[in-house]
């Protein structure tokens, strides 16, 4: 895949529209369109690279914060009792976009024990996105 044809290249050049909760100069971070739980954010790095070992380490050392940023955040938010922080690396381990991606995942009481390809997703409301949308990025902004 070309990063002409990847889904995450063209959310990051606003191509194809999300519900951004984060960005800076290398990374921004958006509400999965399929999560597992009402916040779940995917952490995308600007540049294309595929998985984490081609990475350069500086900026995993900065996703790695943007992660923990996303967490505070979602965290404030929400309340949830966990997290899951993912990252799939290759086809073999379950990646399904060929753009290096950060599954923060947030948990609750009662929440399925599945993970990689047996996630049990939902459906959000569109109100309810955008109410996660807004308090997240708000709560961003206080750290």
């Amino acid at each position: 895949m070309t990063e002409e044809q990847c889904i995450f290249c063209k959310i990051v050049k606003g191509e194809i529209p999300s519900m951004k909760v984060y960005e800076d100069k290398y990374a921004i971070a958006f509400l999965d369109i399929n999560p597992v739980n009402p916040g779940h954010t995917l952490i995308v790095p600007k540049n294309h690279y595929t998985t984490l070992t081609d990475l350069p380490v500086t900026l995993a050392q900065h996703l790695t914060m943007v992660s923990w940023k996303i967490m505070q955040a979602v965290k404030q938010e929400i309340k949830p009792v966990g997290f899951n922080v993912i990252n799939n690396n290759g086809k073999r381990a379950g990646q399904l976009v060929p753009h290096y991606h950060i599954h923060v995942i947030p948990r609750f009481e009662g929440d399925e024990k599945r993970f990689g390809m047996l996630w049990v997703t939902k459906k959000l409301e569109e109100e309810q996105m955008k109410n996660l949308q807004k308090g997240i990025n708000e709560n961003i902004s206080k750290l």
